[in-house]
């Protein structure tokens, strides 16, 4: 015990002094971050949910500054050039006002064969009369003894046997009679005609075959008509001029595809987005009340909700349509839009009723309460804020449901009808041409893939982003 109070007894003041430290020493302490920073950092780190923001902010700027930029009258016909592909900018010639060709008959050399060969040869000497043009294409051949007329056939590659020729075209009815002109949808590509002889019955089994590749061409006329040139004697004929531009090419009409995407993204999006928003706004409302009051008034409001989900939702757009007198080929989008806020909002009520009966039993809603804060207050101040990432995660999701639901509408012709478009019918009208024209259906079909997708990758990067759960483990 002495040795103890003299211990104690040896120390002074000074032992109790702040310890020195230098002022190099380096403190490491980490940001105070808001529950959004944090969010936003983590979203940041997923690359997918990323790129996907990215992707629909490209697609906003598609809709509302791509018209802005692409001055293309998205209903004008162009009869000049129906389906044509994506291209880079074309040329083409000035030619005159088409006139009737009388073709080219062999004077003395019969019209029908003197006797019927075995075996027809091939025509020789096959050529083109002038120059090809989109315009027409004229074929010249020599007469064939035993021949009584002439088949003529297309194709878009060379052929092979006998079988193999492509498109029947026509042809002449009689042996002297060596000349055809194709004017059938002509583009600036290469053909492959075949002459095909017989006797007036029968086709030979030898023919001749051309390659030819008509140049691109355009009336003085239609050019001016066109605002292609701005007077008829600024060009002449041969002259080269340059045609509207179509990158992504042309539909059944001759309209432009950038034009007409860009149009059909209004419409989509706006169903795909204001729908969305409105029965999820509903839904967020409805939802926290049930759950916010529950007990018998939360299990009324719920039994509800589980009646509207039993509700078929094809059949309801069925019954709005007639009940808004829209008829066959008029356009539906607005019964679309009310069947959607009507029967969209079940999933988010019962998803923001599960966020609020936990969030309702927390220490800050209890201090509040003993506060004196009102009921209303509580739900709109409290509850409804700490419910924001559920609800956000379900509007991205509930956006591609909204634009997948209006696309398949429109395909099976009870959406947007035809003349205003729509990726869903323009996708229903790429259907029909899909074989020879496959660019008709891809642009659109692939518009509504990027867009379902872009926004179920942004949905899952914001569950994992604003999961409070995670913030602690990063």
């Amino acid at each position: 015990m002495t040795d103890v109070l003299t211990r104690e007894s040896r120390l002074n003041e000074d032992d109790f002094a702040p310890a020195q430290t230098s002022e190099s020493v380096e403190q490491i302490s980490r940001p105070s971050l808001s529950y959004w920073q944090d969010a936003w950092i983590r979203l940041k780190k997923n690359k997918r949910a990323l790129i996907s923001l990215y992707i629909i902010i490209g697609l906003a700027l598609f809709t509302l500054a791509g018209p802005l930029l692409w001055r293309v009258d998205p209903a004008l016909q162009d009869l000049n050039q129906i389906s044509q592909s994506p291209s880079m900018p074309k040329q083409a010639i000035v030619v005159g006002p088409y006139q009737r060709w009388r073709g080219v008959t062999i004077e003395g050399f019969p019209a029908e064969p003197d006797e019927y060969l075995d075996t027809i040869p091939a025509p020789t000497g096959l050529h083109t009369y002038d120059d090809p043009t989109t315009q027409s294409v004229r074929l010249v051949w020599d007469p064939v003894t035993g021949a009584g007329g002439y088949n003529v056939y297309r194709n878009q590659r060379k052929p092979e046997t006998i079988n193999d020729l492509g498109l029947p075209l026509g042809g002449t009815l009689a042996g002297n009679e060596v000349s055809y002109e194709d004017r059938l949808n002509l583009e600036r590509k290469t053909y492959y005609y075949s002459i095909v002889p017989t006797d007036g019955f029968d086709e030979s089994s030898q023919y001749a075959i051309l390659k030819v590749t008509p140049k691109l061409a355009i009336t003085r006329d239609d050019a001016l008509t066109r605002g292609l040139i701005d007077t008829a004697d600024n060009v002449a004929f041969g002259d080269t001029i340059n045609l509207e531009f179509h990158p992504f090419g042309t539909d059944y009409l001759g309209r432009d595809m950038l034009a007409r995407l860009m149009q059909g993204a209004r419409v989509s999006l706006f169903i795909g987005i204001v729908a969305p928003f409105l029965y999820v706004l509903f839904g967020i409302m409805y939802g926290g009340f049930a759950g916010y009051f529950g007990g018998n008034f939360d299990q009324l409001l719920m039994r509800f909700a589980d009646f509207v989900v039993a509700l078929p939702f094809l059949l309801f757009m069925i019954l709005f349509k007639i009940a808004f007198g829209i008829g066959p080929g008029e356009s539906g989008v607005f019964p679309m839009l009310i069947a959607l806020v009507l029967l969209g909002w079940p999933a988010t009520a019962r998803l923001v009723r599960g966020q609020v009966l936990q969030i309702r039993e927390q220490g800050y809603i209890q201090a509040a309460r003993l506060l004196g804060a009102t009921h209303h207050y509580l739900v709109i101040r409290h509850i409804i804020p700490n419910t924001m990432g559920v609800i956000l995660v379900t509007l991205t999701f509930a956006v591609p449901s909204a634009i997948f639901t209006e696309a398949f509408l429109s395909f099976i012709g009870m959406g947007v009808a035809p003349p205003t478009p729509s990726w869903g019918s323009m996708c229903n009208e790429g259907v029909k041409t899909m074989l020879s024209h496959p660019h008709e259906l891809f642009f659109p079909a692939f518009f509504i893939s990027v867009t379902v997708l872009a926004f179920n990758l942004l949905g899952d990067g914001l569950t994992e982003a604003l999961d409070s759960r995670l913030r602690s483990r990063d």
